[in-house]
């Protein structure tokens, strides 16, 4: 159809530009992704071995808060320390871990 307006040269070329933006954002986004899934299973691996050894960790949380207590339970998305009670721990939500025998 020649006068259909959805084939208005500025809404084609609008429609290009926006679906190459959608690209890159998709693409930055599948990169930061990877980057937190590669850290938190490099965190992850650390506290599995830190259970084993019944470690305790020095854990720095990204509301501000610093965590401590001997590591008893690693989930897959999730710490438990036992700090006197049980304290559940969202690995996403670890910004950095130190450990002591």
């Amino acid at each position: 159809m020649a006068n259909d307006p959805l084939r208005h040269p500025d809404l084609v070329r609008l429609s290009r530009k926006l679906r190459n933006q959608f690209d890159e954002v998709l693409e930055a986004e599948q990169h930061a992704a990877e980057a937190v899934r590669k850290r938190s299973s490099h965190l992850r691996d650390r506290l599995l071995e830190a259970e084993d050894r019944g470690e305790t960790a020095v854990v720095s949380g990204s509301d501000g808060q610093i965590y401590r207590g001997r590591v008893t339970t690693v989930g897959v998305d999730h710490l438990v320390l036992d700090d006197g009670g049980e304290r559940f721990l969202a690995l996403d939500h670890i910004v950095s871990a130190s450990f002591k025998d």
